[in-house]
């Protein structure tokens, strides 16, 4: 049975000095006296991590195969001509985006033991019969039924890691998470030079069983996931009674109480209300979020898109290519778990966020430079260098907001807003890079610097809105305010407790 959790209480607070008494230790602090923090994080990383990596790679190496494909013979065989393949990239993105709130929702109805694991099998199915389409049309249809199976995946697995991790252990956790993303990218490359090697096999084109192979695996994933996805510390078997009432408690209060009852924090309301939904929508934080996301998601699918095809165009076989985006992408990815766990050893987020998305415009100024000049080398280098740097930079963005944004259901809502509307991104980066652009690809290139430097900007004034709120509310709270436990909680982000992170 499930250690007693801590409740709110209606007893008005006095926070004037900056603390509240208590007489009696709680049940969760008499427990957590007897819990070793670093082993039982250990213990949570090892069940909960490895599962939502494997999904995230296999969801982005099934949504970016078609970039693989094309430059194995997909083009020609569906007869791509003009903007055809940019547009069946492109539609992906509408059914994800629009859908991942409602995902989202349902990921906390369903629980997430059950709904993830369903919409992977689902998606798995779609990949498979990807392998099997005849021409353009076939092609838009299944594209489009992926962006709605795939619509509750990232959003759905970035809140989940939220109800495991508080705040200050989140960047890492995000970080070893998000690099499926990066790893996806150089293992398609390699994953697809091999099935590339299955041509004529069944009669089947190599392409074609890049999505076949690709899609089965990701179904017989699902199947066993059902089996390895734990919804919450509270249902944990894995741990102890004492470890899942602290790792609740340490989640709910954002890490922040200390247990001897010196300071004490409001419990967050896990009570569904439209109220937060109506929040999440008309949050600032989440929109400035939007636009900071945008920078990096541009570059993410735009490379994801074009990088084969970029490099392919700078004189290589597609082969070739394929294997010259490998070493980009194990780059993205040892960056996105290195600097994620520096930046939880320091507390801060800000400063990594806006180093890196500086990183991505000179990145993005090389590249350009190079192929206005017919310098491939200076291209490859700055594509290499804008790419390595946005896989960092969001798993960053994506932690940075989702950690200042409370109750659990506004947390949920405004996950699926960011990361939703983050995607349409996804829909505008590969029509940056027009066929008729090629080789330079010029008005791509500036277009994703525009995009970076629009959330360089928006980095900077998220900063600003922190510090104001945060110093606004220092100062309420040591003016005296009297409010309730209860009152508190369903504030939120919006009681003048809560401290925003830089």
């Amino acid at each position: 049975m499930d250690a007693p959790l801590p409740k709110a209480t209606h007893e008005k607070l006095d926070y004037s000095d900056g603390n509240v008494s208590h007489d009696e230790r709680s049940p969760a602090a008499e427990a957590a006296s007897r819990v070793d923090a670093k082993k039982t994080l250990r213990q949570m990383d090892y069940r909960v991590i490895p599962i939502v990596t494997v999904l995230y790679l296999l969801s982005f190496l099934d949504r970016g195969n078609i970039g693989n494909a094309k430059v194995q013979g997909m083009e020609e065989d569906l007869e791509l001509t003009g903007n055809r393949y940019n547009l069946a990239y492109t539609v992906f993105f509408f059914p994800y985006a629009l859908l991942e709130l409602p995902a989202n929702l349902l990921l906390k109805k369903l629980s997430p033991s059950i709904w993830l694991p369903c919409i992977m099998i689902a998606w798995g199915l779609v990949t498979t019969l990807t392998g099997i389409v005849q021409n353009y049309h076939g092609l838009i249809a299944v594209r489009v039924m992926l962006g709605v199976a795939e619509a509750g995946q990232y959003p759905g697995c970035a809140y989940y890691l939220t109800t495991w991790y508080a705040p200050q252990d989140l960047g890492f956790r995000q970080g070893l998470f998000f690099s499926a993303a990066a790893l996806a990218g150089s293992f398609s490359g390699l994953l697809a030079y091999g099935l590339a090697q299955m041509d004529g096999v069944g009669g089947l084109a190599g392409w074609r069983w890049i999505f076949i192979i690709e899609g089965i695996v990701t179904v017989v994933v699902g199947v066993g996931a059902f089996f390895l996805i734990t919804d919450s510390p509270a249902k944990a078997k894995f741990l102890t009674p004492e470890q899942r009432s602290w790792a609740t408690h340490r989640v709910q209060t954002r890490g922040a109480t200390e247990w001897d009852g010196v300071e004490a924090k409001e419990i967050e309301s896990d009570q569904f209300q439209w109220k937060y939904v109506w929040r999440a929508f008309t949050d600032p934080q989440i929109w400035l979020g939007v636009i900071v996301d945008w920078a990096a998601t541009c570059t993410i699918y735009g490379m994801s898109a074009f990088l084969p095809s970029i490099v392919a165009n700078l004189g290589y076989s597609g082969n070739q290519a394929n294997l010259l985006t490998i070493p980009v992408y194990v780059c993205a990815c040892l960056l996105t778990v290195s600097l994620s766990w520096y930046s939880d050893r320091l507390k801060k987020r800000s400063l990594f966020v806006i180093f890196l998305l500086c990183a991505e415009l000179v990145g993005y100024v090389l590249a350009m430079i190079g192929s206005s000049q017919l310098i491939n080398g200076l291209s490859y280098a700055g594509v290499f260098i804008a790419t390595a740097a946005c896989y960092p930079a969001f798993v960053l963005i994506i932690t940075w907001v989702l950690s200042n944004i409370a109750p659990t259901y506004k947390r949920a809502s405004g996950t699926a807003v960011l990361v939703g509307i983050g995607n349409l991104a996804g829909a505008m980066a590969p029509n940056f890079f027009r066929p008729q652009d090629a080789p330079e690809y010029l008005l791509g290139l500036g277009l994703e610097i525009m995009m970076v430097s629009l959330g360089i900007i928006s980095a900077v004034s998220l900063v600003f809105f922190y510090k104001s709120k945060n110093k606004k509310r220092a100062a309420e709270v040591a003016n005296g305010i009297t409010l309730s436990h209860d009152e508190l909680a369903d504030m939120g982000d919006r009681a003048p407790t809560y401290q925003y992170v830089l």
